[in-house]
């Protein structure tokens, strides 16, 4: 499975704490991510992780991934508190929405998602999506 992971400024610790303590089931599958987030979660985990631009152009990179329907599981740990509201944000949701990729915008929501990813929950990405 593709894995994409991302998060806000205040949030790039926490997805660090996440991905070390899911290192073993991360580890089996492809990661990519945006450029810092993807160097504080692969300094922290030894994991390989495919990088895309920092800022803005790395957001972008991943929703073109998106759009190609090349993601199967999105990992984006926004801060609500003090985001502004964003159209990379909305672009992201809205082509999970679009493409039926599996979406955590918090810590809650993403262990949940790894549990199912790790009982095969998900392996209905790898059949394809209906519809599309």
């Amino acid at each position: 499975m593709n894995i994409a992971i991302m998060a806000h400024d205040a949030k790039k610790e926490l997805m660090v704490q996440f991905c070390s303590a899911y290192c073993g089931i991360l580890s089996k599958h492809k990661l990519i991510s945006t450029n810092t987030t993807g160097i504080m979660v692969s300094e922290a985990t030894g994991l390989p992780i495919k990088r895309y631009l920092s800022g803005k152009g790395g957001a972008e990179q991943i929703i073109a991934l998106l759009s190609c329907n090349e993601v199967d599981i999105l990992l984006f740990f926004r801060d609500p508190i003090n985001q502004k509201s964003d159209a990379n944000d909305m672009n992201l949701l809205r082509l999970c929405d679009v493409h039926n990729v599996p979406v955590a915008t918090n810590i809650a929501t993403a262990e949940a998602l790894i549990l199912a990813l790790e009982r095969g929950d998900l392996d209905w990405r790898e059949v394809g999506t209906p519809g599309i």
